[in-house]
């Protein structure tokens, strides 16, 4: 094991990120720059792959309040860029780049990087899937037509955008209610869309929208169709009992119903379930020797932050005890 990645970028490979890792961590979110942090300090070459902002899911969030440590809460942008500095500190190096496939049954494993021809990326000895997941689409008319055009997955990144205008919001659990009321410190009102009768985020987030004056709830409706001219103007919803269909006006409809597991780049040797989520060991191994998976991309992960934080430490543990096996 090399002792640095500055070392390892002088390696075997020729140099940069096209070079041969220990650890190749495929995914910023909390899971991935966890074990990069202790990959680090523990003197891994590593290298984290991170398509969008380092951070993934953390950075959408307005205002995490249930991470240990942070009483008053803490933003999901200034936790996410903590946790990307202090990975930066012990000495991995983390790039921009989006992985399009993983070729070999053992290590050193090779991967590819999107580009025109799938460029050839880095080599790793060893690597961590921790690419969590992707928002899961409605699949109503109207919705891809209109994203970016007041469609959004993301109330923190587009919200203010619609300042003083009416929102919608779709779905019922922790993200959809936690959408709303950020939304309506901004919006001039919010009509949350549920399926259900009741919601199924938590009771203190249940609590607080209930109570919110600006968020109104449509129950037991389900969105139908987006429609507008050059942006959204409204979203049809029909009552799942009774079928009746009604119009409810808006300029921005916000999607929170639940994620894909981002795993679609995997070679088939790495088994996943029924809902694509990858099926690891107690160590945290793939079916494949030498490929790991933490965080929500992983079939049974508690979807939480600290537990991703956990597993990134697990994961750690356990490639460093393949890699001196090897």
């Amino acid at each position: 094991m090399t002792a640095s990645a500055e070392d390892s970028a002088a390696g075997d490979s020729g140099g940069g990120i096209a070079a041969t890792w220990d650890l190749v961590i495929v995914g910023g979110g909390a899971a991935g720059l966890t074990c990069a942090i202790y990959a680090g300090r523990g003197r891994l070459s590593t290298l984290l792959l991170e398509k969008m902002l380092p951070g993934g899911q953390i950075a959408l969030s307005h205002l995490i309040e249930n991470y240990p440590g942070f009483p008053q809460g803490i933003s999901g942008s200034e936790l996410a860029e903590g946790m990307h500095q202090h990975a930066r500190r012990f000495g991995a190096l983390i790039e921009t780049a989006a992985v399009a496939g993983i070729e070999g049954t053992e290590g050193p494993f090779q991967l590819r990087l999107e580009g025109g021809e799938r460029e050839l990326g880095p080599r790793a000895r060893s690597v961590l899937i921790a690419t969590g997941c992707s928002p899961r689409r409605l699949g109503v008319a109207g919705e891809k037509e209109y994203y970016g055009r007041g469609v959004s997955y993301c109330a923190t990144c587009d919200g203010p955008l619609f300042s003083g205008k009416p929102v919608l919001v779709v779905g019922g659990g922790n993200a959809a209610v936690d959408e709303a009321l950020f939304l309506a410190n901004l919006a001039s009102r919010v009509t949350v869309v549920h399926r259900r009768d009741q919601l199924r985020a938590d009771p203190i987030l249940q609590e607080r929208a209930l109570a919110n004056p600006k968020i109104e709830f449509l129950w037991s409706h389900v969105v139908t169709e987006i429609v507008g001219g050059a942006s959204v103007e409204a979203a049809r919803a029909r009552h799942v009992a009774s079928d009746e269909e009604g119009e409810v006006t808006v300029s921005a409809v916000f999607i929170a119903v639940g994620e894909t597991p981002q795993t679609g780049f995997l070679p088939d040797g790495v088994e996943r379930d029924e809902g694509g989520y990858i099926v690891t060991d107690s160590d945290l191994q793939t079916s494949v020797p030498g490929i790991f998976a933490a965080g929500d991309v992983r079939a049974g992960a508690y979807r939480q932050i600290a537990a991703a934080v956990g597993e990134g430490v697990l994961a750690y543990r356990s490639i460093r005890r393949y890699l001196e096996g090897q």
